[in-house]
């Protein structure tokens, strides 16, 4: 049985069901989607534990911890789910990049579990 992976990265264009692809190997399933925003994300995620068997979730850097928690609840305690970040100069290599590229700049206040934390869509 292989070990199965999905990787989740967000672009403002994405269509899930377009944008996505498969490598395997004999051990080795990676799965990658790209999502639009959060709901994408989660009914993505649900639907790939189910049907796929995911054992792991790497989200792009762009997932806020609120993102990381909601989806880890929602594909329950049996799969792993894991943030890929980089250091300050990798950050504002790929920012500088997005920003190009017209990702939003724009920074947005969420609730998170009584607070409130920003999200950089940078």
């Amino acid at each position: 049985m292989a070990f199965k992976v999905v990787f989740l990265a967000h672009a403002p264009d994405a269509e899930p069901e377009k944008h996505r692809g498969v490598i395997e190997t004999s051990r080795y399933k990676l799965f990658v989607v790209v999502v639009k925003d959060q709901d994408q994300a989660v009914e993505v995620c649900r639907k790939l534990v189910k049907e796929e068997g995911i054992h792991s979730i790497l989200l792009c850097p762009g997932f806020t911890h609120g993102d990381v928690a909601e989806i880890a609840e929602a594909v329950g305690e049996n799969v792993a789910v894991a943030v890929a970040r980089g250091d300050g100069p990798s950050s504002r290599v790929s920012a500088a990049v997005r920003k190009r590229e017209g990702y939003s700049q724009k920074k947005d206040e969420i609730p998170f579990r009584g607070g409130f934390e920003t999200r950089s869509c940078l």
